[in-house]
């Protein structure tokens, strides 16, 4: 069942989102929305949805084709449990059951059983049942649970009140609702915004596998490119249709962009060329019949239109970060409880300088809260502290609420510029979404969003030489996203990036810590590396979990069977692991030695007074400790890697 768009006009105000927009969604497609911020790309799902008439034109859709719509901002119910909430996708099915109970009632209290009346009853008994059994009326709760856990939620979770998560697991809530509903077409506006990196993964999975047809917004480059296999631009009003995936769309985007501006030079040279004819010739008698015909060629010219280039060439460079010491950070069994919930238990961690650092892991397992313990921001149980000489800078979403409301977003970002930097001050504001008069306004007028992306502005132009970012990508469009990403490349402190965005963390990041049942663990390497390892080990898991006994012989080829880049990587960690355990083996005989030279000083009476013997006996022992503890962990890490050398 397709999706007819059809001479489709939207004005605001006098101005032209939409001329005349014509194109067909196919049953099976898969389509990104693509253009600049204001193109007009949430818009069009609104119209598609219903939500929203167009200024003319129409959407022609089949009937009884179900459209499940995922808008950015919604308002949320607080008054069930997630499984309750859950369970109203299926109101249909509900209904049904309701249907189908009472008209057994109503069969077994009857006894015309030759009667009209009696058979109309068992023909629509009949009919419900068949409905009922089409649409998964048995099954629908194993559908609820599958949905939920893929998104992120753990069975202890169904129960609870949704009034007790936050705004962005809620959102997950309703796009479960929407997942579960299995409509004819998919319409999602940012549908990972809300969603960590495991639950994008399976979103992505269910959506390449789903029998409907997607349409969706996302600034999520890699999302789009796993999902999508047509590319929508809107530009100008107008739309350009390309059936492949967002970066060979951006390909073409480029040779189309070069043949337009070969055109519209063209185009431009005529112009002139007959507006000069007409300047030369309008008061010449002789000239008057070939001066109108121009004249009126003129006003015919359709006029080709180019849409303003993002600011490619912009260079934003980070000044200059002052030197810190070789420890950036460190925490030694720190925990953290939010009234009787546990989010961190004992976490050991050590961060150098020059590190380029992911935090990953599910929502609520306590990457935000490791981010503000670092900034000093929570108290905690356990020891950590910053580095000598380490200067923050600071990056979440509650940053924006520092801003002077008083300023506009130019005086924000001029007060705190120098250099040559305040020369490209409106292309920088330009290059975050911040175009023409957007410029000028005060900060207290600025949606949410907007302030976010300001407070970055003004972070990249502050020296400091250890970045704390807690998703930075969350408001910026596509094109801001690499801007900043090359600013973080060049960037020569350390870096801790909080985020679920693998496109943007790719190449960025070299080592990945991921938070996991209220623990830290360290992945070397970067997050798509980080992400075949998790895979590895959850088909470890798999074979594990699976009884002996009922495994064929062609099933445990294919649980078990590794590739030559698995070994590769195996035999890797293991080696890193052992030459590891062998530095941390003799470091710990090194302390040990240093502690046995000190208990025979501190044997001899002329030393007691020596205070900083003291001192230097108890860094030791808590040296040796801490060393034990890594000593052990590597050791049981090295097992979990041996385990799975299976050849």
């Amino acid at each position: 069942m397709s999706i007819s768009v059809e001479e489709l006009y939207v004005e605001f105000g006098g101005f032209e989102l939409f001329k005349h927009v014509n194109f067909i969604v196919n049953p099976r497609d898969r389509i990104g929305l693509a253009g600049r911020n204001g193109a007009g790309k949430s818009t069009l799902l609104k119209i598609l949805a219903g939500k929203q008439l167009p200024t003319s034109g129409r959407v022609v859709l089949p009937k009884d084709i179900m459209v499940g719509y995922l808008p950015q901002h919604m308002e949320l119910s607080d008054s069930r449990t997630v499984m309750e909430e859950a369970v109203t996708a299926f109101a249909e099915i509900l209904e049904l059951e309701k249907r189908i109970e009472f008209l057994n009632i109503e069969l077994s209290e009857r006894e015309d059983y030759e009667s009209a009346g009696y058979h109309r009853i068992i023909d629509e008994m009949h009919e419900a049942n068949e409905r009922f059994q089409l649409m998964g009326g048995t099954n629908f709760h194993v559908d609820i649970e599958q949905t939920m856990i893929g998104l992120g939620f753990e069975r202890t979770d169904f129960n609870r009140q949704t009034s007790e998560f936050s705004g962005g697991w809620r959102m997950r809530i309703e796009l479960a609702k929407i997942l579960l509903k299995k409509p004819n077409v998919f319409l999602l506006d940012e549908p990972t915004n809300h969603l960590d990196i495991e639950s994008i993964e399976w979103l992505e999975n269910f959506l390449k596998d789903y029998a409907g047809a997607v349409v969706l917004v996302s600034h999520d480059r890699a999302f789009l490119d796993n999902v999508t296999n047509r590319t929508v631009e809107i530009s100008l009003g107008k739309i350009y249709d390309y059936k492949v995936n967002y970066t060979k769309y951006l390909e073409l985007r480029i040779e189309r962009r070069e043949q337009q501006m070969a055109s519209f030079r063209n185009q431009q040279k005529m112009i002139q060329d007959t507006e000069d004819f007409i300047a030369r010739f309008r008061y010449k008698a002789t000239k008057s019949v070939q001066v109108q015909s121009r004249i009126k060629q003129l006003d015919k010219v359709d006029r080709i239109e180019i849409d303003e280039e993002d600011t490619r060439s912009l260079n934003i460079k980070f000044p200059p970060s002052p030197r810190s010491g070789t420890v950036v950070f460190e925490a030694v069994e720190v925990s953290k409880r939010y009234g009787d919930l546990l989010v961190l238990d004992q976490v050991d961690l050590k961060l150098e300088r020059g590190n380029r650092i992911a935090f990953v892991g599910k929502n609520g397992e306590g990457k935000s809260t490791m981010a503000r313990i670092i900034m000093q921001e929570l108290e905690c149980a356990g020891e950590h502290k910053l580095g000598h000489n380490v200067k923050i800078g600071y990056f979440a979403q509650n940053q924006a609420s520092s801003l002077d409301e008083e300023l506009t977003a130019f005086e924000t970002i001029d007060k705190i510029a120098v250099g040559d930097i305040r020369t490209k001050i409106r292309d920088i504001l330009g290059a975050f979404m911040f175009s023409g008069q957007d410029a000028d306004k005060k900060v207290k007028v600025l949606s949410g969003g907007e302030r976010a992306r300001l407070a970055m502005i003004r972070l990249l132009l502050e020296p400091v030489n250890f970045l704390v970012l807690d998703e930075p990508t969350n408001h910026l469009d596509i094109h801001s996203k690499g801007l900043l990403k090359q600013a973080l490349m060049n960037f020569d402190g350390t870096l801790l990036v909080v985020s679920h965005d693998r496109e943007f963390m790719d190449g960025l990041v070299d080592v990945v810590y991921e938070f996991r049942h209220k623990k830290i663990r360290q992945h070397l390497g970067g997050v798509y590396e980080f992400l075949q390892k998790r895979k590895m080990e959850s088909l470890r898991d798999l074979e594990l979990s699976v009884p002996e006994k009922k495994i064929k012989k062609e099933e445990v080829k294919e649980v078990v069977a590794v590739s030559f880049e698995d070994k590769k990587e195996i035999n890797r960690m293991i080696n890193r692991l052992e030459k590891q355990i062998s530095e941390a083996e003799w470091q710990i005989s090194k302390l040990e030695d240093e502690i046995a030279d000190m208990d025979k000083k501190l044997a001899d009476p002329s030393l007691m007074d020596d205070s900083s013997l003291f001192d230097r006996y108890g860094a030791a022992k808590k040296q040796v400790e801490l060393a034990m503890k890594e000593w052990e962990a590597l050791n049981d890490e090295l097992k979990e890697w041996e385990n799975k050398r299976t050849w």
